[in-house]
């Protein structure tokens, strides 16, 4: 009997995915199966109290092939005849929840929350976020809403190894030590996975799996070669972390390849490491449009049908696309060529359903304890206060000569000056929420001040640029039809197609619609729509003005008809500007279009004057000012995974050079010729070069993107309302010449485990207003091979002031044979103590803790010598070792112990 051949076409079977236009074959006996006679709410699958593999095997066993495919996609469609709703699997928190049309608590910048050293906040801040992205996914399921950002699986932590300053994206990491990462990535899975027996609260995702840090121009073609010993002393020991021991759902494979394979087709990581060896069995999703790069950039694979079957053959069970091509829509032609089965597929399917019946999606309300939690949690008073006090404890103080800080709260003048000093957007950094309440740091320091005291804000400088812009009310010079503002049009869909369904005037944009609910004007929802603004702008005087545009999504600007600013193609929120010499009294015409896709509408119109940098005037200003805070460094838009700003020394991305912006550090001679105490407040994501800084400003401190809490907390600081006790996750170097090349992934010269030059400043360092002292450091003088060592030692506050202090412990291998780090960070605390309080602090060192690698890169313990290091920093040698450091020797006895 001859087979049946029925051509599907792959874009009806993507459901709301607009997919390649391509058509398969498939044989028929892969399509539809015979329905049972049953309801499907009465299908085995739906009853909650049957073993979740029996479910997930029921419901499988009932989807056709082309619904199979279908749902390894992101944007997985609802399969109506099953009653199997829409889902996105798409959804980012990595400082809170991210990304939503909803408000929501927003914490500092990961790399901040590295800086805290402290697990318990970090739980804690998990346990938070995860409070709120359930009741935020349970208000978007009550309204129908089933798209990006709504869901419950998050593609975080971002646990790769910040090798390199240069990498934009190390902001979103926990910093340059492995063993650092890996505990507080597991705080953050534990807190999003929740303790319940049957149910995630939310899932996490450990990503970019496994070797990956930039460049950022080159991710869809790099290939990292490395040899195995970094990949298991390095690369690899975090995710060993969250896979094996904190059990984390998911993992996000990575862009790049690695020994010659895309990261999500690799033989070694996937299948050998993940699967074999660390015997996974939650989900892997590729990295956005990754699957793409396995036939269009790494070229690895001829075709999308052979890559697709590739991905999912090495484990990738999940693609994430970004456009309209899924690789994954040719999984139907992969199976009619034989290059994978049903069944294989079955494996990813089966893989993924676990995930949402975990997650109680499939069960009634009322029994999934998560699902009860209210929305009064987001933004609630404690997730607030916590946002403040992990802001509090990322501050980390550089330097503090002559005890500069903290400030007088009844001083006569301050001076507040820099880009950073009231920028709301930068302190948010990326994959980032929006909170109801953002604190900029001039809005931390004139609340914290007393009556008396005179607060003067300069902005001085921009980022890299020795002009500010000024904003203006420029609504009272718009005109049209002889009204104040601007004619609007509105349209349904998002490319100004027919007629407008609404034309009306706007007195002015400056508008966030959170709710798509919500219409953006009568008869048209805040989504999937587009819009045309009309006005005539009159110059009051002569000048050169920025006009500035925030939107959310695309947006273009055109001046007398000319398109000058096209940000057309943009998803998510972007702020540009157009800066044009204008004539007083010459009207010119201003049409601005945009449109908006999906989750929030968010635009805003504004103008600028822009003022060039005058050292006279600033310091004429600065003369009788009691004291001088600067606030600069970098912002998000200056690093990240793209380049939105063109200047020099930023590059896709990533930094060309990790040195301060010149205007700044030229701004700041201007403020030390003064003569006035200058406190140098830096916003980062990454290690800045600021080697005349450090040698010449009395206090600078480091509060990173510390989100909304940043200006009170950094206040606090400032005017010893809170002691700081925040330690560098990172090394800051002097400059990019102290490091290879960007691109080169061996880690020797990298990181304080491997740098033998001397930094700026170490990793782990961190100044307190207090001072600290260690005693009586214990530890066995000999220990036997494959048991653990105990290591005590006493923490005193020798100040008069309480304080947090954050013990470091690091472990050496003085005789080791072979490539070794120099000694690396294997237990840290965070304790307070009171004026003149002293604790006993106790570590429990593994044998894993313990071991090193051989000549095999393959870990052991072995016999010999090995010293520990107690203190308040590292063992440093030179004049950067400002903390005390305690050092005892153990003897391991025995044999030599593999460890797994």
């Amino acid at each position: 009997m001859k087979k049946l051949l029925i051509v599907v076409s792959l874009v009806a079977l993507a459901g709301c995915n607009k997919g390649s236009q391509q058509t398969a074959t498939v044989p028929a006996s892969a399509t539809a199966q015979e329905m049972p006679p049953s309801k499907p709410e009465d299908f085995p699958f739906r009853n909650p109290d049957l073993p979740v593999d029996q479910r997930v095997d029921d419901l499988v066993g009932r989807l056709t092939l082309e619904e199979k495919v279908s749902q390894m996609l992101n944007a997985s469609p609802a399969i109506d005849r099953l009653g199997i709703p829409a889902y996105n699997w798409w959804n980012e928190a990595l400082h809170g929840v991210a990304r939503t049309s909803m408000k929501t608590t927003v914490f500092p910048q990961a790399i901040g929350l590295a800086a805290t050293f402290n697990t318990e906040a970090m739980l804690k801040m998990a346990t938070i976020t995860s409070d709120e992205a359930r009741a935020v996914h349970h208000e978007y399921a009550r309204r129908g809403e089933r798209g990006i950002y709504q869901g419950l699986t998050f593609w975080t932590p971002n646990i790769n190894i910040f090798r390199d300053p240069r990498w934009g994206r190390g902001q979103e990491t926990y910093g340059e030590d492995p063993y650092l990462t890996g505990q507080l990535g597991s705080a953050l899975v534990k807190g999003f996975q929740g303790d319940d027996p049957k149910y995630l609260k939310v899932t996490a995702c450990a990503k970019h799996f496994a070797v990956h840090s930039g460049p950022e121009q080159l991710r869809h073609v790099f290939d990292a070669k490395i040899s195995d010993y970094d990949l298991w002393d390095t690369y690899l020991p975090a995710f060993r972390d969250l896979i094996v021991d904190a059990k984390v759902a998911s993992v996000m494979c990575a862009y790049n390849a690695y020994a010659g394979q895309p990261c999500c087709g690799s033989d070694k990581l996937m299948n050998e490491i993940l699967y074999d060896k660390w015997k996974f069995t939650g989900y892997v999703t590729s990295d956005c449009d990754g699957i793409n790069d396995f036939w269009q950039n790494h070229k690895t694979d001829p075709d999308a049908a052979t890559a697709a079957a590739n991905a999912v053959l090495h484990g990738t069970d999940l693609e994430c696309a970004t456009g309209k091509l899924f690789t994954y829509n040719s999984l139907l032609e992969s199976v009619q060529r034989k290059l994978i089965t049903e069944q294989q597929l079955d494996v990813s399917v089966k893989r993924l359903y676990k995930i949402r019946f975990q997650l109680g999606m499939f069960d009634p309300t009322e029994r999934v304890k998560y699902a009860q939690i209210p929305m009064s949690v987001v933004e609630s008073a404690p997730h607030q206060a916590h946002a403040l006090q992990m802001a509090h404890e990322s501050l980390v103080l550089l330097k503090n000569d002559k005890n500069t800080l903290p400030l007088r709260k009844d001083i006569k003048k301050l001076v507040v000056l820099g880009p950073n000093a009231d920028n709301d957007a930068v302190q948010l950094g990326n994959y980032n929420g929006f909170p109801t309440d953002n604190v900029t740091p001039l809005e931390g320091i004139r609340a914290k001040v007393g009556k008396g005291t005179e607060v003067t804000f300069i902005q001085g400088v921009d980022y890299a640029s020795n002009i500010v812009y000024e904003t203006f009310d420029i609504n009272k010079n718009l005109t049209s039809n002889g009204q104040p503002g601007f004619k609007a049009e509105y349209f349904k869909g998002t490319e100004l197609q027919g007629q407008p369904i609404v034309t009306t005037q706007e007195a002015g944009l400056d508008r966030y619609l959170a709710n798509v609910k919500i219409e953006v004007v009568p008869g048209l929802p805040a989504e999937n729509f587009s819009a045309r603004y009309t006005t005539t702008f009159t110059p009051e005087k002569s000048e050169e003005l920025a006009f500035q545009i925030t939107g959310d999504d695309g947006y273009r600007l055109f001046i007398d008809n000319k398109l000058v600013l096209d940000n057309w193609k943009s998803r998510g929120v972007s702020t540009t500007q157009h800066k044009q010499k204008v004539v007083a009294g010459q009207k010119m015409e201003i049409r601005l279009e945009y449109f908006q896709a999906d989750r929030r509408t968010i635009l805003k119109f504004a103008g600028a004057h822009i003022v060039p940098m005058n050292a006279k005037n600033i310091l004429a200003q600065v003369r009788n000012a009691d004291a001088i805070i600067f606030v600069g460094g970098i912002s998000p838009r200056l690093e990240g995974e793209e380049m939105k700003v063109d200047v020099e020394g930023f590059s896709g991305g990533d930094r060309t050079s990790i040195a301060l912006p010149k205007v700044q550090t030229e701004l700041l001679k201007v403020l030390k010729s003064s003569g006035k105490p200058v406190v140098f407040a830096m916003m980062t994501g990454s290690a800045l070069g600021v080697p005349w800084e450090a040698a010449n400003i009395p206090a600078i401190i480091n509060t990173w993107y510390g989100g909304q809490a940043t200006g009170t907390a950094l206040a606090d600081v400032l005017f010893g309302d809170y002691n700081p006790a925040g330690r560098l996750p990172v090394t800051f170097y002097k400059s990019e010449k102290q490091l290879p090349a960007f691109d080169n992934y061996d880690m020797e010269g990298r990181t304080y485990r491997y740098f033998r030059d001397t930094p700026l400043y170490p990793f782990g360092h961190g100044l307190s207003y207090t001072t600290f002292k260690y005693s009586a450091l214990k530890m066995p003088p000999s220990a036997p091979t494959g048991q653990p060592v105990t290591v005590s030692v006493e923490v005193q506050n020798t100040g008069k002031r309480a304080g947090d202090e954050v013990v470091q412990l690091y472990v050496k291998h003085p005789n080791a044979k072979g490539r070794v780090a120099l000694h690396a960070l294997e237990g840290f605390q965070r304790i307070n103590l009171k004026a003149g309080e002293k604790k006993t602090i106790q570590f429990t060192l593994t044998p894993r803790q313990l071991s090193l690698l051989n000549d095999k890169a393959e870990r052991m313990e072995q016999a010999g010598q090995v010293q520990v290091f107690v203190g308040g920093g590292q063992p440093l040698k030179s004049a950067l070792a400002a903390k005390q450091v305690l050092q005892a020797n153990v003897a391991l006895t025995g044999a030599n112990v593999m460890i797994d």
